[in-house]
């Protein structure tokens, strides 16, 4: 059986709250991380969280903000005694609305959460993973950015960008020891796609899934936990698809 060279390592889940980012820190936390859980407006998801596991530690950070960014990458430091070792870049948000109907300020507000939030996150861990010479770097990104969206064209093209800079990232740093890999779910069952879900259009994507039923979110965060480990050494630059066979790119 080999060693879990894991133990001690910190990892860093932006949008912890709910949701996928939930379920990652939890996987890692049973897995023996020491997770950072990055939310913004509440922290009440995460209070069973710290109940149960001690390495557990809320941190508010605002990823528009790199100040905000900075301060809570300082906090998970303080309180780690240990600089970020696996980023989660998860934190995001959906805005359904027809095509004709995005305006500036939601396009902006979109891909400034969605994408921009990641790229600073990201810039700014990764001093500490060149210094010690390894790190892990996990982007949620979505089935909309490979295929395209309908109803959330936006939101397509920030998780399209996301891959892109996950490959870019792949490409400039994993010569170094970080390696930087996205999980691009399709349906999972979180609060953020109940209203797309709702819809006529979602019923019918739900219903032509091949494996016959949307994700759970631990699904997903199973994923993101491989991809973080020393398992997934050798995977860098790479989309890993928790789709359920919607799409096979």
């Amino acid at each position: 059986m080999r060693p879990a060279s894991h133990i001690g390592r910190v990892a860093f889940v932006t949008g912890a709250s709910r949701g996928i980012g939930n379920a990652i820190a939890h996987a890692l936390l049973e897995r023996g991380y020491k997770v950072a859980c990055g939310y913004r407006h509440t922290r009440s998801g995460l209070d069973e969280l710290q109940n149960r596991f001690p390495c557990a530690h809320p941190v508010e950070v605002d990823i528009h903000e790199r100040t905000s960014i900075r301060a809570a990458i300082s906090a998970s430091v303080r309180r780690f005694e240990r600089p970020i070792d696996i980023l989660i870049n998860n934190a995001a948000i959906a805005d359904e609305r027809p095509f004709e109907a995005i305006n500036d300020a939601q396009w902006n507000l979109v891909l400034e959460t969605n994408l921009r939030g990641p790229f600073a996150f990201t810039q700014e861990a990764l001093p500490a993973m060149l210094k010690n010479g390894w790190g892990r770097i996990v982007n949620i990104v979505s089935i909309g950015g490979q295929w395209g969206g309908m109803r959330q064209v936006h939101y397509a093209a920030a998780k399209a960008g996301l891959i892109n800079f996950t490959q870019s990232i792949a490409k400039l740093y994993s010569g170094k020891g970080i390696t930087s890999n996205a999980v691009s779910p399709g349906l999972v069952a979180t609060e953020m796609i109940a209203r797309e879900l709702s819809s006529e259009d979602g019923k019918a994507k739900a219903a032509g899934i091949p494996i016959g039923r949307i994700a759970s979110p631990d699904e997903v965060a199973s994923a993101v936990a491989f991809l973080a480990s020393d398992e997934a050494s050798y995977i860098t630059g790479q989309t890993l698809n928790v789709n359920g066979g919607m799409y096979f790119g």
